[in-house]
C-alpha cells in the first residue's frame, strides 16, 4: 500500500449508482486517477457527460476510465467500494476484489447495519478491510464516516483519512466498533417521526417542516450538541427529563411504512414515496438537489466545522 496520499496514484471505484458516480468526481476534482468499475457504463457515462459543465470544470476526464470487466489491478493505491446493504453481495464483491487485488492494498467498502467483522470473515487479508460511508452527492458534501476494528491495520485506516481530508475535501471521522452511527442517529429520528404520523400527532409535512425549519438552520453550522451548547445545555436537560419517557421503542417499522413498501412507494423515481411526483419531477428534484448542495458546500467554507471558535 502507498502511504503518501499521491493523487496521481489512481484508485479503483466499484459501483453503479449516483453515489458511486459522485465520488468519482469527488477523487477527479482532486487529481485523483480514477477507474470505475460498473455493471452499466451507459448510466454512468450519461452522468459525467451531465456535470461537464457543473463539476467536471476543474477536473481532467482523461483521469477517468469507465469499465465493466475485472482485471488484475496492482497499481492502485485503494478500492472504494459500494453495494447494497446484503451481506451476500458485500462478500461477493470482496472475493472479486481480492482475486485481482495484491495483498496490501486497502479495501473501502459501505456498510451502515452489517458488522464490519463480518465482512472480514474468511477473507484473504482481513487487516486491509475497513467501512467508508459516503453521502451523495460526494463530490460537494463534506460527510465521510470511516470504520475500523480490532483488525484493521491502523495504518490502512489513518492513510484513507488523511488521503480523505487533505486531498478530497472531507471532514472525516473514524469510529473504532462494527458500524457507523450515521444511520443510527437518523433511523432513531425516522422512529419517533414514523411514531408522531402513525398515532395521529402529526402528517408528513408537519415532520418535514420541523425538521427543515428548525434542524435544517443549525446542523450545517454546528451540529446537535455544538447547538446545545450554543443554546444552554440546562434547558434541554430539563426537557428530556420528561420527554425521554414519551419517545417511541417500537421495533418494527409502521404499518403505514410497510403498506408503502408493498405498494412500491420507493420514492421519486418510483412516482410516489411519503409525497406523489408527477413524471419529470424526479429530474427537477435532483437538479435542485444539485444545486443546494453546491450553495451550501460555500457556506460550510464559510463557517467551517473544526472544533475551535473562529478568530
Amino acid at each position: 500500500m502507498n502511504k503518501t496520499g499521491n493523487h496521481q496514484q489512481p484508485v479503483l471505484l466499484s459501483g453503479s449508482n449516483k453515489l458511486a458516480y459522485s465520488i468519482a468526481l469527488c477523487l477527479l476534482r482532486a487529481g485523483q486517477k480514477v477507474t470505475l468499475l460498473t455493471s452499466d457504463a451507459g448510466a454512468a457515462s450519461r452522468y459525467f457527460t451531465r456535470h461537464t459543465t457543473a463539476s467536471l470544470t476543474k477536473c481532467d476526464p482523461e483521469n477517468l476510465e469507465i469499465t465493466t470487466h475485472l482485471r488484475v489491478a496492482s497499481d492502485f493505491s485503494m478500492v472504494i467500494a459500494l453495494t447494497g446493504e446484503d451481506l451476500s453481495e458485500k462478500q461477493q464483491v470482496i472475493a472479486e476484489l481480492e482475486a485481482i487485488l495484491p495483498e496490501e492494498t486497502l479495501i473501502a467498502i459501505n456498510t451502515e447495519v452489517i458488522p464490519l467483522s463480518e465482512l472480514q470473515e474468511n477473507t484473504v487479508a482481513p487487516e486491509r478491510i475497513l467501512g467508508a460511508n459516503w453521502v451523495e452527492p460526494a463530490d460537494t458534501t463534506y460527510f465521510l464516516e470511516i470504520i475500523a476494528n480490532g483488525i484493521t491495520l491502523s495504518s490502512y485506516t489513518d492513510y484513507f483519512c488523511k488521503t480523505a481530508a487533505e486531498n478530497w475535501l472531507k471532514d472525516p471521522y473514524v469510529i473504532s466498533g462494527e458500524s457507523g452511527i450515521r444511520m443510527r442517529l437518523f433511523a432513531a429520528m425516522l422512529r419517533e417521526a414514523f411514531y408522531l404520523v402513525g398515532n395521529g400527532y402529526a402528517n408528513i409535512g408537519d415532520i418535514d417542516r420541523a425538521c427543515r425549519n428548525d434542524a435544517g438552520y443549525y446542523l450545517p453550522f454546528a451540529g446537535n450538541l455544538r447547538y446545545m451548547d450554543l443554546m444552554g445545555t440546562h434547558a434541554y436537560g430539563m426537557v428530556m427529563k420528561d420527554l425521554n419517557p414519551e419517545l417511541a421503542r417500537d421495533i418494527v417499522a409502521p404499518d403505514f411504512f410497510t403498506e408503502m413498501i408493498r405498494n412500491k412507494q420507493l420514492g421519486m423515481e418510483s412516482g410516489a414515496g411519503f409525497y406523489s411526483y408527477q413524471p419529470g419531477e424526479s429530474e427537477k428534484w435532483a437538479l435542485l438537489m444539485e444545486e443546494f448542495s453546491r450553495e451550501i458546500n460555500g457556506l460550510f467554507q464559510k463557517y467551517p466545522f473544526n472544533g475551535k471558535a473562529p478568530s
